[in-house]
């Protein structure tokens, strides 16, 4: 009987063991992107703030606006020096 649930504990997934699993970083990824350009879904929005920690989510919004800006100022620099 003992050995019935030792299986079932471990097929179960990380959740149902009392394990919070993080997001992934594809799926970080996806909804930064989608909340930079304004086309997340709100069933989205909702399972990213109600299910997770927001630091994943902080830290890769973060990198996405760096990377933005310097992306945006190589662009004008490069512009300007063509003229």
């Amino acid at each position: 009987m003992a050995d019935d649930d030792n299986k079932q504990d471990r097929s179960a997934p990380d959740n149902a063991r009392g394990r919070r699993k993080g997001p992934g970083v594809l799926k970080v990824l996806q909804s930064v992107l989608a909340g930079a350009f304004g086309v997340q879904s709100g069933k989205r929005h909702q399972e990213d703030f109600s299910s997770h920690s927001p630091w994943p989510y902080i830290i890769a919004g973060i990198i996405f606006t760096v990377g933005f800006v310097v992306a945006l100022a190589l662009i004008v620099s490069w512009v300007l020096a063509g003229q």
